[in-house]
């Protein structure tokens, strides 16, 4: 999408413009409905996915592109919840309390600004004076977008309900499949010959720095605190490598959708866990806050924002500490006076990680915003812990596993 095609704009040998078959393009510009109609169908054959309607392809100005992705951020962060992950990532001691989140994301968009391809006007939009070089790569990676679309209903995939994890992992499924289609596509078109890109050794050295580089290409995410840079880059920076995994696994490269769909960051990370012996699906929670609290806001971190948690207050071998997560959730808790805090319950897939993280990161507790307490617990009959920020230690919740 927007971050991946602006930083990736690398220069491809391009052929002439050739008649093309346009049956699968809708364009009010026929010069882009052209090159479109050209790469299309290489693009869907390498997907392993089935074209089955017109795709239509426009050009924006910056203005209404922008205008675009502010009226998309209303609708995918309002106000009251920037407010409440703001408070959440706060307490856990990841961002400023004065973080203004919604600026943050307004610049961070603003500076991207290239392209992308919309799954509600299953539309897909570039900038109309960029660069003919860049352009092209833009349309190939959104293209694919478009393509998956078609079979996978990208909008139910990343879907609010589904919980920031789930979120996380089919965004990285998206992400790592276009990536991959792109740059094999680009191989080939820069002389390179025929491209199986799922063969070639040490891939990770050709796409790893590239992809690293976004992190301090744009001056409004280099800037963020980690915890922002990590949720948006985290599909591209790992997302590719699962989807190398699945392909290892299963023949016939099959796109990452369906039953291959990845349910959680710890199956992007762990991708046995997503597939073979080791199947590990994540357990749902839910937190019911007890006599004289409310919930004013919930969700899942999941492993990818774990690790990051861990290694803000630990260091990079904190990281280790989150092996053995099987599922959380984190309510932000009102009392009856107004004030209140946070509290993250999590569930682990033995004893023994679960202690290993309680004892771990007690020393890291009085770095949090508030007085903090964590604790082992039985979490529906499993190994559990449960954090609280600014709250009392008495304070309890009630937890259930969400089923559905």
């Amino acid at each position: 999408m927007i971050i991946t095609t602006a930083v990736l704009a690398l220069a491809l040998s391009a052929c002439g413009p050739q008649a093309q078959d346009t049956t699968f393009v809708v364009s009010s510009d026929p010069d882009l409905r052209e090159l479109v109609a050209e790469l299309l169908p290489d693009l869907a054959h390498r997907s392993g996915m089935e074209l089955v309607r017109p795709i239509r392809v426009e050009r924006r100005t910056r203005e209404e592109l922008e205008s675009y992705l502010l009226f998309k951020l209303d609708q995918d962060l309002p106000p009251e919840e920037a407010r409440h992950l703001t408070q959440t990532y706060s307490l856990m001691g990841l961002v400023d309390e004065e973080l203004d989140l919604r600026e943050l994301m307004v610049s961070i968009y603003k500076e991207q600004v290239a392209g992308f391809y919309d799954p509600d006007s299953t539309a897909l939009f570039v900038m109309d004076d960029m660069p003919a070089e860049m352009l092209e790569t833009v349309l190939i990676h959104e293209l694919v977008h478009a393509v998956q679309d078609q079979t996978a209903n990208l909008d139910s995939l990343t879907a609010e309900e589904r919980g920031n994890d789930r979120q996380a992992a089919a965004q990285s499924a998206i992400e790592g499949h276009a990536t991959l289609i792109m740059f094999e596509y680009m191989a080939e078109q820069r002389g390179v010959g025929s491209v199986d890109i799922s063969e070639l050794p040490d891939l990770s050295q050709m796409l790893g720095p590239a992809l690293e580089a976004m992190r301090t290409e744009y001056p409004a995410l280099a800037s963020a605190p980690t915890i922002i840079q990590e949720g948006l880059l985290f599909p591209y920076l790992k997302g590719y490598a699962f989807v190398l995994a699945l392909w290892e696994e299963k023949e016939g490269r099959p796109p990452p959708f369906g039953p291959d769909l990845p349910q959680s960051t710890e199956q992007i990370i762990n991708p046995h866990r997503a597939f073979g012996a080791e199947v590990d699906p994540p357990t749902d929670l839910e937190v019911d806050p007890g006599p004289g609290f409310e919930a004013v806001y919930g969700n899942v971190f999941g492993q990818a924002e774990f690790e990051v948690f861990l290694e803000e207050h630990l260091g990079r071998d904190g990281r280790a500490l989150a092996q053995g997560w099987d599922g959380d959730r984190y309510a932000l808790l009102k009392g009856p006076d107004g004030a209140g805090g946070l509290v993250w319950v999590s569930v682990w897939d033995s004893e023994g990680e679960r202690n290993r993280f309680v004892d771990g990161f007690q020393p890291a507790l009085a770095g949090l915003r508030a007085p903090a307490t964590l604790e082992a617990m039985e979490v529906v009959g499993r190994p559990g812990a449960i954090l609280r920020v600014g709250l009392r230690g008495d304070v309890s919740v009630q937890v259930r596993e969400r089923k559905g």
